[in-house]
């Protein structure tokens, strides 16, 4: 036992290697995220549509601000992978082994989503800052050139955002964004274990990595619906102006009551494609990029 003990990776590098996976599947889903975002801050305060489609988005982006466009707030989605990923795989991990029993019993499903929601909310409020900078700079190329804030990289947005209106606005919307994690984390915990159980009494399913690539999907599809509504609120907290002296929204609630009125009820689903579209590959990215830097890890130091 003492051996295979010896044979696992430390805790830092298996958060490392978290943090980096979630890092490395960002680069390939940004342009999704970029159009989530657009499509929830399009339209604010009207029934006007500004965007048709997901794919009337994409397409207006690219032939207004080009290929590069779509990788505006690169650099604050992978500061946001590296603060958020990280401290939740942490914190869920010490929480798991706090709670696991003295011969070796795992917590109860319960408990997990506990864990799992506690881990998440930490996360998102480390996370924070990065989120307020994603969501300003994936923003700022709708806005005509005079209202443009022009941060050239994330560590200039968080500079610009601390001098000029004060470190508190980097934790602006941190309630709407823990909330979504909470959601995310509970959504995720319920629906995938009820998909994949669904899928295998079928009996056209095995426990296999078809059956688990199609419980993810399913698990996506609840977790963007019982998230997005959070998620607009989030977004539209965290790119508001203050206007005469005034914040645009006074809280969350507020948000969801304009949002209703002035754009209709499935106006909190704006965006909703790109948010599903974007679930899926992240996941599957995350965990191959995750598998084989561990498998490399294992290859060059640990059997060395």
């Amino acid at each position: 036992m003492a051996d295979t003990k010896a044979k696992t990776s430390p805790k830092a590098v298996k958060f490392l290697f978290g943090g980096l996976a979630g890092m490395g599947a960002t680069v390939f889903v940004q342009p999704l995220d970029l159009v989530k975002n657009r499509m929830q801050l399009a339209g604010a305060g009207s029934k006007a549509k500004e965007y048709k489609t997901s794919f009337h988005a994409l397409a207006s982006i690219l032939k207004n601000e080009g290929v590069s466009g779509v990788y505006t707030g690169l650099s604050a989605g992978l500061l946001r992978q590296a603060t958020y990923t990280t401290t939740r795989l942490g914190i869920y991990t010490i929480l798991f082994e706090k709670m696991t029993s003295a011969d070796g019993t795992p917590p109860n499903f319960l408990m997990k989503a506990l864990i799992g929601m506690t881990a998440g909310a930490t996360g998102a409020f480390i996370g924070t800052p990065a989120e307020v900078a994603l969501i300003r700079m994936t923003a700022d190329g709708r806005l005509p050139a005079d209202q443009k804030r022009g941060y050239s990289n994330v560590f200039n947005a968080l500079a610009r955002i601390t001098k000029e209106e004060g470190v508190v606005t980097l934790w602006r919307g941190c309630v709407p964004t823990m909330a979504r994690a909470v959601v995310v984390n509970a959504a995720q915990l319920a629906s995938y274990s009820q998909a994949k159980q669904a899928l295998q009494d079928t009996g056209y399913f095995g426990d296999d990595i078809l059956c688990h690539f199609c419980a993810s999907m399913i698990s996506g599809l609840v977790t963007t619906a019982a998230s997005m509504p959070v998620d607009i609120v989030k977004t539209r907290i965290q790119n508001m102006r203050m206007i005469d002296g005034k914040p645009e929204y006074k809280n969350g609630l507020e948000v969801l009551g304009k949002v209703i009125k002035n754009e209709g009820f499935f106006s909190l689903w704006k965006g909703f494609t790109p948010y599903y579209a974007r679930l899926g590959p992240h996941t599957v990215l995350t965990f191959i990029f995750l598998e084989q830097m561990n498998k490399s890890y294992k290859q060059y130091v640990l059997d060395r």
